[in-house]
């Protein structure tokens, strides 16, 4: 039976034809990843995060994804903005925090990508490195301009990443954030070879598996989204 996958979107201006205005926007490499690892996609645009509401999303589905996007607001960990943080987009900072508790309490797979490894961390009382060059000195994780930085990951033996990737991989970057205090609850699962975290699991899941990098700009390597697939599956 195919599975189906939620898929949080973006909510961006959308030019259609003649026509512009504020639209549900999903980059087509994340869909053809999980088609690609044999999912259903069902798209999940921010939206009222009810009680009513988020179960019913989750309820459909047999596993979520949240995907890339603006930074995380700052205040939602006690800090003030960075002047080079994104313009806050509460909408989509509050659905996709009720979207990843609620599948931690149902146990329901996810795999949460860039911006979602930071709401999950923050939704659990993490915090951000807020601009990553303030601290390593460099742009190597994002270079701006849509251009996607290579860099080397290498996974903790014995977790999940190592399982499902093996010792390390070179990986697609585009952040300039990173999880600073890790959430209780989440375990460390790779590291840039600067020290930077670039993955973790939800200890309490089955499934709960979240990337810094943007496993989706490497279509040629689907193993994080068949991984995905396959926990839906059972």
């Amino acid at each position: 039976m195919t599975v189906a996958i939620g898929v949080t979107t973006y909510l961006e201006p959308v030019v259609m034809g003649l026509w512009s205005r504020p639209g549900s926007m999903l980059p087509q490499v994340y869909s053809d990843c999980l088609i690609g690892a044999g999912a259903a996609v069902v798209t999940l645009p921010p939206q009222p995060p009810t009680p009513e509401a988020v179960a019913r999303v989750l309820d459909g589905v047999d596993g979520l994804m949240l995907t890339g996007g603006k930074d995380v607001d700052a205040r939602l960990y006690g800090q003030e903005p960075h002047p080079e943080n994104d313009a806050p987009r509460p909408d989509r900072d509050a659905w996709e925090t009720a979207l990843v508790r609620a599948a931690i309490e149902l146990d329901l797979p996810f795999l949460v990508i860039c911006r979602g490894l930071q709401v999950l961390n923050v939704t659990l009382g993490g915090t951000l490195i807020q601009h990553l060059p303030d601290v390593i000195g460099s742009n190597r994780y994002s270079y701006g301009n849509a251009v996607f930085a290579d860099n080397p990951v290498i996974t903790v033996p014995g977790t999940s990443a190592a399982t499902i990737l093996g010792e390390g991989l070179t990986v697609k970057s585009y952040h300039h954030q990173a999880l600073d205090r890790v959430a209780d609850g989440l375990t460390v699962t790779a590291y840039g070879d600067d020290s930077i975290v670039q993955a973790v699991d939800v200890d309490a899941m089955t499934f709960g598996v979240a990337v810094q990098w943007h496993p989706e700009e490497s279509p040629d390597d689907l193993r994080l989204f068949e991984a995905l697939v396959a926990a839906a599956s059972r």
